[in-house]
């Protein structure tokens, strides 16, 4: 309704034009929202715009297109401010125009079709799932869903994604984690597994071991000496250091590779299994929350089809690519990232970037004119090398909008909470939402 007023402003000011200046009536004109309230209701800059052309002092001016605007109802009063700015004060019977046309329209006031339907797609929340969502997951959907919605009621095709990350190292853990307490359940009374540091601590991984013991019994029980035979020892736990790390994730890839070829192809069953139990949980949380995605989208298939080997060949061919200690790299540092990435390593797996680069490729192939992906914070340095890896593939990076949003910080009792999935310290989404209500 602001911009059929503008529009019926705009005419009165044509009309008032064509008395002054009869030769400038195909000018376009500006009506806009004043800064100040005391300005008015609507401001136009056109004396400003024309003083020049027309040889005239812009105030001047502005009073003489004031002089000559044509009676309207919709008009309290018109006065020049400033250097030539033309001030609208609108009369009562304007402001119920305005409310007479929302409750016509209802529910469909400010709709528009500024989209045209184009084609849209709204990433958000794509939480690895390896854990319950978390507060800060659940301000990435409130937000991501927001936008979605408001770019559907613009007159955009929209379709909102959730990346589902189930191919990378992540799931491994998390799947090692539940065969650990698995064991656990199956051992003697009374003697827990050994659990690494850097495993899934939360209960829900438990939660799980008990679902798949209760389902299968036995059926996955090992030697606890099998699987951790040849495993290098792990630090002193107290140990903070750069080289404690690696010690830990050494240890942690042994117990996988182990857990993979003892349990052979029983593996996939127990990867397949948290997958699908996290995922159900992340689907229900986030539809309970009023939430819904279009697509899920995983990731597993990028690689299933073959398009990560393609998309990494591509950018080979294009002579994106170069060979430096017997890893694959991309020359990001050419689209104005701060060094260049690996897209395969020396053991031939694509990086999660390699992965990243198909799955915006394959955004692009299925037709979207324009993608927005909705992050963390911590994601701005991964900006520059996703859009060079477009621009690298041929495609207008400009196609891509990114909305970083910030952490949450939820704090009870005076005390800050915290939000690590992999430590099991965290306020789940589903948490707050029993605490305080759905919206």
């Amino acid at each position: 309704m602001s911009s059929d007023l503008k529009s019926q402003l705009a005419e009165l000011m044509r009309a008032a034009l064509l008395s002054v200046a009869p030769g400038e009536g195909t000018t376009e004109i500006h009506i806009e929202r004043p800064k100040q309230a005391s300005h008015g209701d609507f401001s136009c800059n056109l004396a400003l715009q024309l003083a020049r052309s027309l040889k005239r002092n812009p105030r001047q001016l502005a009073q003489l297109l004031v002089s000559e605007l044509p009676y309207s109802s919709l008009v309290d009063r018109s006065e020049v401010a400033g250097a030539g700015f033309i001030n609208f004060h609108l009369a009562p019977a304007a402001r119920r125009q305005v409310l007479r046309g929302i409750l016509q329209q209802g529910a469909s006031f400010g709709r528009s079709t500024s989209g045209g339907g184009r084609k849209a797609l709204v990433e958000f929340v794509s939480a690895n799932p390896t854990g319950p969502l978390h507060v800060g997951h659940g301000r990435g959907a409130a937000y991501g869903d927001s936008l979605a919605k408001l770019l559907a009621f613009a007159g955009w095709s929209v379709t909102s994604e959730y990346y589902v990350n189930d191919a990378g190292r992540q799931m491994d853990i998390l799947a090692l984690s539940t065969w650990l307490r698995y064991l656990e359940l199956g051992g003697p009374a009374g003697a827990p597994v050994s659990f690494p540091p850097n495993a899934y601590q939360g209960e829900y991984v438990r939660d799980m071991a008990r679902q798949m013991r209760a389902a299968h019994g036995a059926r996955y029980q090992r030697p606890l000496s099998q699987l951790t035979a040849g495993t290098p020892g792990l630090p002193d736990a107290l140990r903070t250091d750069a080289d404690a790390a690696r010690q830990r994730e050494s240890h942690l890839d042994a117990l996988i590779a182990n857990a993979r070829m003892l349990l052979g192809e029983e593996w996939k069953y127990v990867h397949d299994f948290v997958l699908t139990e996290q995922l159900a949980d992340c689907r229900s949380d986030l539809e309970e929350t009023g939430v819904h995605f279009d697509v899920w989208f995983s990731e597993q298939s990028l690689f299933a089809t073959g398009l990560v080997a393609r998309c990494v060949e591509r950018l080979a061919k294009a002579g994106h690519l170069y060979l430096q200690d017997g890893a694959r790299w991309f020359r990001s540092t050419a689209f104005g990232d701060e060094k260049d990435r690996v897209v395969q390593r020396d053991n031939g797996l694509y990086t999660y970037f390699a992965s990243d680069i198909a799955y915006h490729l394959n955004k692009c192939e299925r037709g979207f004119e324009r993608l927005i992906n909705v992050w963390g914070a911590d994601h701005h340095g991964y900006i520059p090398r996703v859009r060079g890896a477009l621009s690298a593939l041929g495609i207008d990076a400009s196609i891509l909008a990114v909305a970083l949003v910030q952490f949450a910080a939820l704090y009870r009792s005076g005390w800050k909470a915290q939000m690590s999935t992999s430590s099991g310290d965290f306020v789940t989404l589903r948490t707050l939402r029993d605490d305080v209500g759905r919206a």
